[in-house]
């Protein structure tokens, strides 16, 4: 069984059925293996298209160059990588390397870029999920070497190299982040105030919608529609990882693509993630935190997951477990608005 269901893509009903007196041009597109949606507030519309465009444009630019297992200059890195081979990589693949490199490391290594191999092995470097195991063997061996991103060393000369011949890159869990980034960065280049970016369940808010807060949606894991809404502020970025997005059944159980790289299986223990990022946080982008966050904080579970937060200097961060309980930060609580009833929900408020 395969789905593709994401935080984000009940935005476009939470914004475009809402009062609109100022003009709004949006578009839609399928890159990084889900529904992008670019949302522009202007009352000039030839700019906002082209605006809109230079965006998409971007995105398919860093969907081609960075895809793990179609032709691409990380599929050209991973194949030299297996061989054995030092190989030479751009600047902006360099700089990728590196800043991934240091966000593995904040994370404690529970998000890492580097187990491309751990994920094809279960099957998720593909559009269509086969309902099956790893081959035995072949994830033995993966665990017995336990390639990361720290694995990976840039030389002077601008090459890449790795003694760990199973160490594959896999961008999947932070590029869509980088491409919030850019296209923010592209927008407000080209004039554009305000905006909502949505990849997948991605979003960063740029300005306001007829000055108001953008409002958005996060998706319930298990329930079709929205679990809460939020509203979010200029340059904010909202991030969700969770186990509907991509995953199969085998036996009525469960595998998720969202794997742990200290033990190389699927998370059980947590449905779903979600991150909320204010502009200038940590010296990166928020569209950026917001991807490369949830996923450690996914992957840390019911024990360390408020620590690993607060670790990562993330202050509102929302979790649902297996059993659809529900833990948020006081923080988040104070700007989260629940849909329907409450009482059937079991929620936690920490510190």
């Amino acid at each position: 069984m395969r789905r593709l269901l994401s935080a984000g893509l009940l935005l476009g009903t939470l914004l475009l059925t809402a009062c609109r007196p100022t003009p709004l041009q949006e578009q839609q597109a399928y890159v990084f293996g889900t529904r992008v949606e670019v949302v522009v507030v202007g009352s000039e519309p030839e700019r906002a298209r082209s605006a809109i465009a230079a965006v998409l444009r971007e995105f398919d630019r860093l969907h081609q160059n960075y895809h793990a297992w179609q032709p691409s200059q990380l599929s050209d890195l991973n194949s030299a990588l297996a061989a054995g081979r030092p190989w030479p990589v751009a600047p902006e693949m360099a700089a990728l390397i590196r800043d991934a490199q240091q966000l593995t490391a904040q994370g404690e290594g529970l998000f890492d870029p580097g187990i491309g191999r751990l994920i094809a092995l279960w099957g998720f470097q593909s559009e269509e999920f086969k309902a099956q195991l790893p081959d035995p063997a072949a994830l033995a061996a993966w665990q017995r070497e336990r390639p990361g991103i720290a694995d990976l060393q840039l030389g002077p000369e601008g090459t890449a190299s790795s003694r760990k011949r199973l160490l594959a890159l896999d961008f999947g869990g932070y590029l869509k982040g980088v491409a919030l980034d850019r296209a923010a960065a592209i927008l407000r280049e080209q004039g554009i105030r305000d905006a909502l970016i949505n990849i997948g369940g991605n979003v960063i808010a740029l300005g306001s919608k007829d000055g108001r807060p953008w409002r958005v949606g996060i998706q319930h894991p298990r329930q079709p529609g929205p679990l809460a809404t939020l509203e979010l502020h200029d340059g904010e970025a909202i991030g969700t990882s969770g186990d509907y997005q991509r995953f199969f059944e085998l036996d009525g159980k469960r595998y998720s693509h969202l794997l742990d790289p200290r033990s190389g299986q699927p998370v059980e223990h947590t449905q779903a993630v979600t991150v909320v990022i204010p502009a200038g946080q940590g010296g990166r982008g928020a569209g950026t935190l917001s991807d490369a966050t949830s996923k450690p904080i996914f992957v840390a579970g019911p024990e360390r997951w408020h620590e690993l937060a607060d670790k990562l200097g993330i202050s509102l961060v929302l979790r649902v477990d297996r059993d659809n309980g529900i833990e948020l930060t006081q923080a988040l609580q104070q700007r989260l608005q629940f849909v329907g009833e409450t009482r059937d929900l079991s929620i936690k408020v920490v510190p």
